[in-house]
């Protein structure tokens, strides 16, 4: 069979395939629903690479007329991918700041205004993490009128700098997904923007209007959620639903549905102590729980994207999520009150190693970036 299923009933995984990591032990907050083996209905991959020769490629966006548009983390490099050819859009060297997990990291597109966003490393200032904006000519072959749109993310050593960025379909909106910077005061000091999802305006990086604490006169008022660790993925439902996807430290990388003003419970101090939980419910407040965690170990997720279209069978309306260490793809099917009902894993996905980015393109194929140093590629998956 090429599709495996995830199960979890009890608190423990059952229905895997030999290949699957089964957690050791379940969290006290591991999500569990009902074992459920649809297997049957999911169809079969195509997997084929659209793009090679790459080093660490981040983050993977379309654009018009078939193209690509790849970043790459350590080159700091965007390309242009169109028919298997690549050539160079920006070499952005002299403006991106590079060191350990942080270097040009998520990019988010409008097509039709032909701008690209992009959040990078920075040392203007001292070291940290922004986003710019640029516009593309209309052939895509040059940027122009960069603009900073965000900036002080915190960074140290480059590590657990984030950072993904989504495109709110709903509003004028920019989501920015942030780490902590291995700072274990950041996720809760509300006047940092580390540990985040942040919402700002895409054209002028000022505050959302109907953000949580928008009224404030500190960087508080840029805050959509806070108490995370180390935010890798954004995705927006069909519901419009805001969804992230968070790593763990050696347990419970998760999957968070979204609410404003919402704490979701990261909290590693004194010091930057990794042993407390990913959710901590001692804190004071409300905090909120994970719609699904990894429990022990962690599978580094990453990327992830909302699947579309009935060509995907029962993977239709599924949230595709990456995974680095477990080099695989996680098909989490939740209903409609946003709690977990299975997990998929296709054999397909797993022998890329380290898959970083995970984005939907138009006709509903997904679009994966491999993150192994050398020799990466971009790879297009379709249901056969």
């Amino acid at each position: 069979m090429s599709i495996a299923v995830l199960a979890l009933t009890g608190g423990l995984l059952t229905g895997l395939s030999p290949s699957v990591a089964v957690p050791a032990e379940p969290s006290a907050h591991q999500v569990t629903a009902p074992a459920v083996d649809r297997a049957a209905r999911a169809p079969r991959l195509k997997v084929r690479a659209v793009a090679r020769g790459l080093a660490n490629p981040w983050d993977v966006q379309q654009a018009p007329g078939g193209r690509l548009l790849v970043s790459e983390r350590d080159r700091a490099r965007i390309s242009v991918v169109r028919n298997g050819e690549r050539r160079t859009l920006a070499d952005l060297s002299r403006l991106v700041w590079v060191s350990g997990e942080t270097g040009l990291m998520s990019m988010a597109v409008d097509a039709r205004t032909r701008t690209v966003w992009a959040c990078h490393g920075s040392s203007r200032g001292g070291d940290h993490v922004q986003v710019s904006r640029w516009r593309v000519d209309a052939k895509w072959k040059r940027l122009s009128r960069h603009r900073t749109i965000l900036t002080g993310l915190p960074s140290t050593s480059g590590r657990h700098g984030g950072c993904r960025l989504l495109l709110d379909r709903a509003s004028d909106a920019l989501l920015v997904g942030t780490g902590d910077a291995a700072v274990g005061t950041n996720p809760r000091d509300l006047d940092s923007l580390g540990g985040k999802v942040l919402r700002v305006h895409r054209r002028t990086g000022e505050p959302m209007a109907d953000n949580p604490f928008a009224g404030a006169s500190t960087d508080r008022r840029f805050v959509w959620t806070y108490g995370h660790r180390n935010v890798q993925g954004l995705a927006q439902r069909g519901d419009g639903s805001l969804w992230s996807v968070e790593q763990g430290s050696y347990r419970d990388d998760e999957v968070n549905l979204l609410v404003p003003g919402g704490d979701y419970g990261w909290n590693p101090v004194p010091g930057y102590d990794e042993s407390v939980p990913m959710t901590d419910q001692a804190l004071p407040g409300e905090q909120q729980d994970a719609k699904w965690s990894s429990g022990d170990p962690t599978l580094a997720t990453s990327g992830a994207a909302w699947v579309r279209g009935k060509q995907w069978g029962r993977l239709d309306g599924t949230l595709a999520v990456a995974a680095l260490k477990a080099s695989r793809v996680l098909f989490l099917e939740f209903d409609d009150a946003g709690d977990l009902v299975s997990v998929t894993q296709p054999k397909q996905l797993t022998t890329h190693g380290r898959l970083r980015s995970v984005t939907s393109a138009r006709n509903g194929d997904l679009l994966l970036t491999t993150d192994n140093g050398d020799r990466d590629q971009v790879l297009r998956v379709s249901p056969r």
